[in-house]
């Protein structure tokens, strides 16, 4: 079997009900949901979350949310690998192997379907144990810059102050979109990072965390800009 699990759990402080929050006519998650149904590589995507309400509007975009995620594991500390390993537990309870499992995010409106079969061919041609969505920094990290104690500038690696960026190594980062896990390397390694873990390269204008209502408004601004020049599918429909 191939599942995804989407995490929502109800409990977000900085931007409340964010998983279920309207996102250009649709709620949040739906997006996220939609982009997996239209990957056309799963069995059945599957959401994990503690609110009923969250459960009941992830039915009706097309998930299933057979089980509830229990008070331990939906707090603001709970890292995502024992929510996955909650999951798991559940699905194969009922009787089905998953054999590869993929996390999406449900704050992903910006998701591609094409991504998602390509991490999917990544994990088959490479026999990887995790592929998950990255991206570019815009900048050579190398030459990152920090505050000291006084406020003022300095640079975490003084040592590259001349070099040149052409000669520095690209830098990627998570883009919060998605991992694949082969199921049986998950359990025994306990974490999303595994031992051969490879990427899908995501652009840049394709990816934004949303944490701050900042973001949210960016993240509306490039769904906008895309929708309009068909550059992803409108999934701006009820």
């Amino acid at each position: 079997m191939i599942a995804a699990v989407i995490p929502a759990r109800a409990g977000s402080k900085r931007i409340p009900g964010k998983n279920i929050r309207p996102f250009a006519g649709r709620p949040m998650i739906c997006h996220s949901i939609q982009a997996a149904l239209d990957a056309g590589v799963f069995d059945a995507v599957f959401v994990s979350t503690d609110s009923e309400d969250i459960a009941q509007i992830a039915r009706g975009c097309g998930a299933q949310a057979p089980f509830a995620r229990p008070p331990e594991l939906a707090d603001d500390h709970t890292a995502l690998a024992p929510v996955l390993l909650h999951a798991l537990d559940q699905i194969e309870a009922g009787g089905q192997q998953v054999e590869l499992l993929c996390l999406i995010y449900a704050t992903a409106p910006l998701l591609e379907p094409a991504a998602l079969r390509q991490g999917l061919e990544v994990m088959r041609s490479r026999q990887a144990d995790a592929v998950f969505s990255v991206a570019s920094f815009p900048a050579p990290v190398q030459r990152a810059l920090t505050l000291d104690p006084e406020g003022q500038l300095r640079m975490l690696w003084p040592e590259h102050e001349l070099t040149r960026s052409q000669d520095l190594p690209a830098a990627y980062h998570d883009a919060g979109q998605f991992h694949w896990l082969r199921t049986e390397s998950f359990r025994q390694q306990g974490r999303l990072y595994m031992d051969r873990s490879f990427p899908v390269i995501i652009p840049r204008h394709r990816v934004q965390d949303i944490d701050t209502p900042e973001d949210w408004a960016r993240a509306e601004t490039l769904f906008a800009m895309l929708a309009s020049t068909n550059g992803r599918p409108d999934r701006s429909r009820p």
